[in-house]
């Protein structure tokens, strides 16, 4: 597998922003999704969207967990799901909580370790969809699909043909440090948190005396964020704690089914020192690391450019599995 960026688009912080606001996703049409909500075990819900390319019955399904803030909208998940029609593939793109629009219900959101609620995702749709299911992790979803994957095991293989993780922080503390300092300080961090915060502020109108108000309000890195709302609503004893615990890199020795995990070595969000090396990872765990394409970029071709790239070696590798 090789990528190369195109030459008018040196460094990780280019090719990851004209990735998202100016390069071409798909080809042809726009994705169209059709929406489901699911009621979840602790009656709140999550939205799912299908796309509604026409496929065979028994065509392999391809499962896109999206990144922080993401959704089906997403650069990289409209790409993905444009490459699984040309695959003649099924599409589906789960939203996590509260990411499809809509507020959830419950004081809980999601959260970069939510292995349990891959596993109910994925366990449904297996059981809906007559085909086999391979997923795709993008960022935080990625995590948490590997997560996932290590905590299962042998048996994922039950579930799962294959998955593969896409500029995943594997390392959330190497990830966290990084992204909260200098530029990405500045540029990624303030953009998270323009839309993580109002939510935050909502679920706290929603459930009054969750966490602080005035502290939420006085954050200003991820780090500071996920102290306050993040590690408390999901178990955790604080930011430290859920870095560690919800980590998928301690656990991807245990991985027993094909798996990709792709990063650029020029990933501004996420040092290459804490990337996975051979020892790090189970032999069903295959390690790509070109030198370029940013976080979640990836562009090619000629300008504007478009982001194929990643989502068409992503579905090559699952496809050798189905």
């Amino acid at each position: 597998m090789k990528y190369e960026a195109p030459w008018w688009l040196p460094g990780g912080n280019l090719q990851t922003i004209w990735a998202a606001l100016r390069a071409e996703r798909y080809v042809g049409d726009a994705p169209m999704f059709r929406r489901e909500r699911w009621v979840t075990p602790d009656n709140d819900f999550v939205d799912v969207d299908f796309s509604d390319h026409i496929t065979q019955p028994y065509s392999p399904l391809l499962v896109v967990f999206h990144g922080l803030e993401g959704s089906s909208g997403s650069h990289y998940a409209e790409a993905l799901t444009d490459a699984a029609r040309a695959r003649g593939w099924a599409c589906a793109v789960p939203h996590f909580r509260g990411c499809s629009g809509e507020l959830n219900r419950a004081p809980r959101a999601y959260h970069s370790g939510d292995f349990e609620e891959i596993d109910w995702i994925l366990r449904r749709l297996q059981s809906a969809h007559a085909g086999l299911l391979v997923a795709v992790g993008i960022s935080l979803g990625g995590n948490a699909l590997m997560r996932w994957a290590g905590e299962m095991g042998a048996s994922a293989a039950q579930v799962v043909r294959a998955v593969a993780s896409v500029c995943s922080p594997l390392d959330l503390a190497a990830s966290g440090w990084a992204i909260g300092r200098g530029f990405n300080r500045l540029v990624y961090t303030r953009m998270f948190l323009s839309s993580m915060v109002p939510k935050a502020l909502q679920k706290l109108d929603q459930h009054p005396g969750l966490f602080s108000r005035s502290d939420l309000l006085a954050a200003r890195d991820l780090y500071a964020f996920d102290n306050i709302v993040t590690a408390p609503l999901h178990g955790f004893k604080d930011t430290d704690d859920y870095w560690k615990r919800a980590s998928a890199k301690p656990h991807m020795t245990a991985i027993g089914v094909p798996g990709l995990a792709l990063n650029a070595l020029n990933d501004p969000f996420i040092p290459a020192w804490s990337l996975p090396q051979p020892a790090d990872v189970s032999a069903s765990v295959t390690l790509w690391q070109p030198e370029q394409g940013g976080h979640v970029g990836f562009p090619s071709g000629r300008f504007p450019a478009n982001v194929r790239a990643m989502p068409e070696a992503v579905t090559a590798f699952l496809a050798t599995h189905v």
